[in-house]
């Protein structure tokens, strides 16, 4: 029963028969006679078939919904025996927004595996608004994201203060300029991260005092990475802002310049998201270690 389950949860999230039996290492025959027999089992459809798509029924959302809270309790019992002999061992679904998950992320996470070697860290990657979305639908335990709006279902716990600073390439005419001000960034060309981005609210918010909307700027591309940005600014005139900590290697290289705004600082927090409540033992154990690194008040 529990590989059945097994089988109709990773279907279920993939809504492909043949992504499940790649994933699984079985054959999608096999695959499909499990959900055969639970579909006998509660004498209900589970999906509907069109073609070669699938999609849940309602009765396959229902079952969907337990079958997470099930893999949870699950995955709490498997620590929590470990941890009474001294072995912590685990899985930890782990979501991070896209510039903390390039920039931020891959060392803690390289320090919290050389404390607990057998716990296994599955890591998501997507915008602020696709993690939030994650933890609300259960499908991470943990979020690290940035922004500014809050969603009252979750809990954010600050975590790591950022700056987002204006940049463009050396070679840019702006890069000789001493002094900018606010109403001179309508004259330029933006590149900037897409919409459900937390770096796109955060300056969004930011420019309100000066009375600027992201509508009077002339935003010439928009992209879904820091790192296509980056490389969009070595091959443009075009001007964007950016995390300072995912630009330290171009500043040392002289490849991009930071562009000194006049009053206008753009600070930020990044979250630990959780949702309300308790939290789960192994992913209070990963909270506990990344904020003893960082003298969090959680």
């Amino acid at each position: 029963m529990d590989f059945r389950l097994k089988v109709f949860y990773t279907v279920a999230n993939r809504l492909s028969f043949t992504k499940a039996a790649t994933e699984l290492f079985i054959t999608q025959p096999a695959i499909s006679k499990h959900i055969q027999e639970l579909e006998e089992q509660y004498k209900i459809k589970l999906f509907e078939r069109n073609g070669s798509k699938i999609s849940l029924t309602i009765a396959g959302e229902a079952l969907l919904k337990h079958t997470k809270s099930i893999f949870e309790i699950y995955r709490e019992i498997d620590f929590e025996m470990g941890a009474l002999i001294n072995e912590q061992h685990g899985m930890l679904r782990l979501g991070a927004s896209t510039t903390i998950s390039q920039y931020i992320i891959p060392p803690i996470l390289a320090r919290f595996h050389q404390k607990a070697l057998d716990i296994k860290v599955n890591l998501l990657n997507g915008n602020t608004e696709q993690i939030e979305n994650a933890l609300l639908k259960k499908e991470i335990e943990i979020g690290i994201v940035e922004g500014q709006s809050k969603n009252t279902s979750i809990k954010y716990t600050p975590f790591l203060k950022d700056e987002l600073v204006l940049v463009c390439n050396t070679k840019n005419c702006l890069a000789n300029k001493n002094k900018i001000n606010a109403e001179d960034l309508k004259a330029m060309s933006f590149v900037m991260r897409e919409q459900g981005s937390g770096t796109l609210e955060v300056i969004e918010y930011a420019l309100k005092p000066f009375n600027i909307n992201l509508s009077q700027l002339n935003i010439e591309m928009q992209l879904g990475s820091t790192e296509s940005i980056k490389s969009y600014l070595m091959n443009s005139n075009c001007v964007a802002f950016i995390s300072v900590h995912a630009i330290e290697k171009e500043l040392k290289n002289n490849e991009l310049t930071i562009l000194d705004v006049e009053n206008l600082v753009i600070e930020r927090f990044f979250y630990i998201i959780t949702l309300h409540g308790k939290v789960n033992a192994l992913s209070e154990l990963f909270i506990k270690n990344i904020s003893g690194n960082h003298n969090l008040k959680l």
